[in-house]
């Protein structure tokens, strides 16, 4: 079983919408039980809130099933339960690196590397595209499942 925490500032907008997105092609591909999916945050702003209003809206615009949550922080001792921590931002791989310290087993990536681009997804907290945030969220989860599938 793969093991995959989706990580961003606040685990409100891009992280949640990356664990449905991966959640629903999993499930698509058939292979639900093969993935343990959950995403968090690298700060404290948000702990408890549920899912941002506008990525709940996309979800249900692409008829994308997700459940209510409340945001979490990722911890330490994330870096010794999870295969892969994925970031949406470089600002989010400096913050996860002062939580976890070092990446030396080679866990910690960007979300659009699986995608082969090495670019940040934009946070529709700020930029309030939601839709866009989406298509790049989308891409790199659809990559990360491909290359994964490729490991079986």
């Amino acid at each position: 079983m793969k093991k995959i925490m989706f990580i961003c500032h606040g685990n409100i907008c891009r992280s949640p919408m990356a664990e449905f997105v991966m959640k629903d092609l999993v499930k698509k591909a058939g292979c639900e039980k093969d993935f343990f999916i959950v995403s968090s945050a690298t700060s404290r702003e948000e702990i408890g809130n549920d899912i941002h209003i506008g990525t709940q809206k996309k979800l249900r615009q692409m008829q994308i099933h997700f459940s209510s949550r409340q945001a979490v922080q990722v911890t330490k001792k994330d870096y010794a339960m999870y295969d892969y921590l994925i970031v949406m931002d470089q600002q989010n791989l400096k913050n996860l690196e002062r939580i976890i310290g070092k990446d030396v087993q080679n866990k910690v990536h960007l979300l659009l590397s699986f995608a082969r681009e090495e670019r940040s997804i934009a946070d529709p907290w700020y930029t309030g595209n939601f839709d866009r945030t989406y298509e790049d969220v989308l891409c790199g989860c659809q990559s990360l499942l491909d290359q994964l599938r490729q490991l079986k």
